[in-house]
This record gives structure tokens, C-alpha cells and sequence, in this order.
């Protein structure tokens, strides 16, 4: 009974965390839409330029300690050593808010030569104002990892909630009573903040950076307000181990030697992390450099390029290469939601093809291969070619008071969508990689792809004609070396053959006809009901994504696009297998 009751908490702890984090990303388009409505292109540039700066410093500060901390305390309460888990976390708690302090003055002292030499100097509030959330989040994490090791994750996911709903209602309450008191500054006395404003678009231009700031400051408080809670909840409810428990406790370890522990454990993911996110800086700062590099060079022809969209966002030329980049960061908010699913599959992996690799069952190795390939495959190419052909009703339903930002967004989110599949599998690939002992593969081929993305990132962005546009072919490219790589090495050092029909022709093919279905779908609503029912372009979306997915379903069935093992991964699987079975349409 005991190890059930463990297996039952597991899933009970995994659910809670999956629920949240579905929570926390809805929270999270809600956070990013809205904002993007208010301050439009440029607001955004400023938003997105902090964003990259503090995403790679808060990562290093973070990677590894969490999940050192988790793992320790599971460990000794495994054990029994009660009295050591609650060492790990006093110790841990020390390193973390050691790092934390660390990632926040690092962030102040980088903010300067970042927005001087890469970003906008008008993208220094932003930078300023998120910089403490390192510090805080750090705190967090001491209580978080702890209570993970403890095997209770409804106090991570309650704090990430708190977190998230902090960000959105403050960040976006400020955000829209900073724009109203610059608005009302310049409609009373023509300056905006202490400048003078010769038109309402250079008012615009003054107000943007600090309504960023604003939003972005909501980051701040939020991990305040998460933090605030776990202290209050380990105060009132305490971690649940009693005094019996620390009394039975064998001795433990001094508190260097646990020090030493989390971080010997931790150090080689900090080196992952810190590799990924130079690689991110070095992407994020070359697009910018030669977005504005590209104007520079030519400016008519961009303007030429966009003019619909200049003129109706009223941008100023110092301001359209952080226009166009902030209007690129509204294709970038869709291109990892499918990844972002995907990527459990690979971590479901992992254990497996461990233990298959270990005892040599070359059956089970081909069969959790090419079921994680297929599955991908399955999700993400009929989700990515739905977000291709829907780019543009489903920008202009988003962000339908800027009209400017659709015909700019658009293409670059189609693009990103019909690679979905590429990006999907990339993190699965890793993850199987690391399953039968391989972990500096992935590392390499990252190397590989980082290069490959930074020199189209030179070539195509400088390039006027190309200009923003050269930024999504170059991730794309990125992408293809990495799974290459990856998946070459996998394949060879696991000696399988997969089944190319039953992985990707099969899903290929479905997934185009739903493709074709939902763009047929929009078109034909939008043709004939159109302009007779409210809300034309949510009832169209609607419309379109149900086609899509009965088209889909059909077509899986009549080709047989769907085994047994696909099945029985759902919840009900097996009911659900035997009627399918009963019909003749699994693989």
C-alpha cells in the first residue's frame, strides 16, 4: 500500500504542476496581448528588449539549484534524515540568495553598455524596473525546491499562479495609468515627462518607454507577491515534519559539505544554461544591431516595405528598427506553445529508454522511439500548419485596435508555424539522447546551430530587402542542424531503423488536409455569413479550428495514421483502444 500511495501522490503532484502551468501560460498571453494592444510595436521593442537581457541572467542564476535542492531533500527524507532535509534548506536558502543578489547587480551593471551598444537607450527603465525580480525569484525557489523534495507541489504552483496574476493585473494597471498621465501631460501642457512635444506621435515616442517600464515592473511585484505567500506558508503551516522526526534523525552533514553537494550537482546544468542563454544574447543582440544596420543602409526600401504599417502606428524613423522588432515578438509569443507541450514527451521518455538501453532491448528502444517521434509529429504538425494558415485572422482578432502589426507578424508566425514540428522535436531528441548516456551530442550540435543562426542573422537581417524577416529563416536553420545532429547520432548509436511512413508521412499528410480544411473554412465563413453575424472573426477562428480538427480525426482513422501505443498514452486508453480496434483504423 505504501508504494502505491507514493505512486498516486507523484501523479497528484505532476497534475497540480500541469494545471498550473497551463494557468500560468493563459495568464501570460493575457499579460502580453493586452500590453501589446496599449503601447503597440514600440512599446513592445522596449518590453522585449529587457525581456532578452533579463531571461539569460535570470536562467545562470536559477539552472540548477532548484532541482539540486528538490532532489537532496527527497533523498534524505527517503532516508530518514529529517534534520538534514531541513539543512539543505537553510544552506540552500543562503546560495540562493547569494545568486540572487549577484544575477540582480549583474543586471544593473550590464543594463548600460546593453541598451548603449545593442537595444535603445529608451530601454533602460524597462531593464531597471525588472532587475529586483532576480533577487525575488531566487527566494522563491529556496522554498520551492524544498517543498518539491518534500513531495508537495501545490505551494510551487499556488506561488506561480499568485505570480503570474500579480504580472497581470499590476503590470498591465500600470502600464495603462502611466499612458493616460502622459497623454494628459501633453493634451494639458505639450510635454510629455519634461520634454516638449512638437506632434500626439512624438508624444507617443516619450511615453512608450516608461509605459513599459510600468508594465514590466508588474514582473517585479508579482515575484514579491509569490514570495510573500511561501513565506507566510511555511510560517503558519511549516514543512511537515515533526520533532519525533528530527529527533529519530541520524546525524548529518556539516553545512560545506551540503553546500558542496548542490552545488557539484548543480554546476553542470549552470554550464547548459549558460551556453543556451549566450547563444540567446548573441541572437537577440545581432538581430537588433542589423535590424538597425539594414536601415541604416537603406531606409527607403524598408519604409517602402511597411509604409501601410508606419503610417498607421505613426512611427517615427528613429524608432521603426525597435517597431519592427517588437512587432517580430508577436509571431515569437505562438512559436513555442507547441513545444512547450511536446516537450513532456521526451522527459516521458528518458526513464524508459534508459532502462531499455541498460539491459539491451532493442525492440523497446525502437518502439519508444519511434512512438515519441510519432506523437510529436502527430500534435505538432497539424497545430503548426493551422497556426501558418491562420497567421493573419488570428493577429488581427489579437490585436485588432493595431492594425499595423498583422500584415508585418504574419508572415513571419506562418513561417514559424510550418516548422513547428522541427522545433517540437528538437527537446525529445535531447532528452533521448541523454537516455542511452550521450549528453555531449546535444551540446555540440547546439554549438553547430547557434553558429548557423548567428550568420544568417548577419547575412539575411542586414540585408534591407530581407530586414526582420531574415530573423525566423535563420532560427529555422538553426533548428534543422540541431535535430539533424541529433537525431543522425540517435538513430546510429541506438543502431534502429524507424518507419518513416508511420512517423512523419502519415501525420504529414493528415496534417495538410486540416491545414486545408481550416483556411477553407475562414474563407468561406468569411465569404457568405460573414458580414450577417457578430464577432465575425472569433465565430470564423472557431469555425476553422473545428473543421480542422474533424478533418484531422477522419483522416487519421481512414489512413491508419494512428497505433495502439498512441492510444494508450491518453487517459482511458485502453476503452478507447478496443472500440478503436473493433473498426479496424489503428495502425
Amino acid at each position: 500500500m505504501s508504494s502505491e500511495r507514493k505512486k498516486q501522490t507523484m501523479l497528484n503532484g505532476a497534475l497540480i504542476l500541469a494545471v498550473s502551468t497551463v494557468i500560468v501560460k493563459l495568464i501570460g498571453a493575457l499579460y502580453k496581448i493586452p500590453l501589446t494592444d496599449l503601447f503597440g510595436g514600440v512599446g513592445r521593442g522596449y518590453f522585449n528588449a529587457a525581456y532578452n537581457l533579463y531571461t539569460p541572467i535570470y536562467a545562470i542564476s536559477m539552472a540548477g539549484l532548484p532541482i539540486a535542492v528538490s532532489r537532496l531533500v527527497s533523498e534524505s527524507v527517503s532516508l530518514n534524515r529529517f534534520g538534514e532535509a531541513r539543512q539543505i534548506y537553510k544552506v540552500s536558502t543562503k546560495l540562493f540568495l547569494i545568486t540572487g543578489a549577484v544575477g540582480t547587480a549583474l543586471m544593473f551593471l550590464i543594463s548600460y553598455p546593453y541598451v548603449h551598444h545593442v537595444s535603445s537607450i529608451h530601454a533602460l527603465p524597462s531593464i531597471l524596473a525588472i532587475a529586483p525580480s532576480i533577487f525575488f525569484c531566487c527566494a522563491m525557489s529556496s522554498y520551492r525546491g524544498y517543498y518539491e523534495g518534500l513531495r508537495n507541489m501545490t505551494p510551487t504552483a499556488v506561488s506561480q499562479v499568485i505570480e503570474a496574476l500579480g504580472k497581470l493585473i499590476l503590470g498591465i494597471g500600470l502600464a495603462w495609468s502611466v499612458m493616460r498621465l502622459g497623454l494628459m501631460q501633453y493634451e494639458k501642457t505639450g510635454m510629455v515627462f519634461g520634454k516638449a512635444a512638437e506632434s500626439t506621435d512624438v508624444a507617443y515616442s516619450y511615453i512608450y518607454p516608461y509605459t513599459a517600464a510600468a508594465a514590466i515592473l508588474g514582473v517585479t511585484i508579482g515575484t514579491v507577491a509569490g514570495l510573500v505567500y511561501l513565506m507566510i506558508l511555511h510560517k503558519i503551516k511549516g514543512d511537515g515534519i515533526s520533532r519525533t522526526d528530527l529527533v529519530n534523525s541520524p546525524s548529518q552533514s556539516t553545512d560545506r559539505e551540503i553546500a558542496k553537494r548542490i552545488i557539484t550537482f548543480a554546476v553542470p546544468m549552470v554550464i547548459g544554461a549558460l551556453i543556451t542563454n549566450i547563444t540567446n544574447l548573441i541572437d537577440t543582440v545581432t538581430v537588433q544591431r542589423r535590424l538597425a544596420d539594414a536601415f541604416l543602409a537603406a531606409p527607403d526600401v524598408i519604409k517602402t516595405m511597411y509604409r501601410y504599417s508606419f503610417d498607421v502606428a505613426g512611427t517615427i524613423d528613429k524608432d521603426i528598427p525597435t517597431y519592427l522588432y517588437g512587432t517580430y515578438g508577436a509571431a515569437l509569443d505562438f512559436r513555442n506553445l507547441i513545444p512547450t507541450i511536446t516537450m513532456s514527451l521526451g522527459i516521458s521518455a528518458l526513464p524508459v529508454l534508459s532502462a531499455a538501453w541498460a539491459v539491451k532491448e532493442k525492440q523497446q528502444i525502437r518502439s519508444t522511439v519511434e512512438s515519441v517521434l510519432r506523437v510529436t509529429m502527430l500534435v505538432a504538425l497539424p497545430a503548426g500548419f493551422g497556426m501558418a494558415v491562420l497567421a493573419t485572422p488570428i493577429l488581427s482578432f489579437l490585436y485588432g485596435s493595431h492594425p499595423d502589426i498583422a500584415p508585418i507578424a504574419a508572415p513571419i508566425m506562418a513561417v514559424y508555424g510550418y516548422a513547428t514540428a522541427l522545433m517540437a522535436v528538437s527537446t525529445p531528441v535531447t532528452n533521448m539522447l541523454q537516455g542511452i548516456g550521450r549528453t555531449d551530442i546535444p551540446v555540440k550540435a547546439a554549438v553547430a546551430g547557434a553558429v548557423v543562426k548567428i550568420a544568417c542573422n548577419y547575412i539575411l537581417v542586414g540585408n534591407p530587402r530581407f530586414n526582420i524577416n531574415g530573423a525566423p529563416i535563420g532560427s529555422i536553420l538553426c533548428y534543422v542542424v540541431i535535430v539533424g545532429i541529433n537525431l543522425f547520432f540517435l538513430l546510429r548509436i541506438s543502431k534502429i531503423r524507424i518507419n518513416v511512413i508511420s512517423v512523419l508521412l502519415k501525420p504529414l499528410f493528415c496534417a495538410g488536409l486540416s491545414a486545408a480544411a481550416a483556411w477553407g473554412a475562414y474563407r468561406l465563413f468569411g465569404r457568405f455569413l460573414g458580414e450577417r453575424i457578430p464577432h465575425v472573426d472569433l465565430v470564423g477562428l472557431i469555425l476553422a479550428v473545428g473543421a480542422a480538427v474533424i478533418v484531422y480525426v477522419i483522416a487519421l482513422l481512414l489512413c491508419k495514421g494512428l497505433s495502439k501505443e498512441d492510444i494508450l498514452m491518453l487517459p482511458k486508453g485502453e476503452k478507447i483502444a478496443k472500440t478503436l480496434e473493433k473498426y479496424k483504423v489503428l495502425g
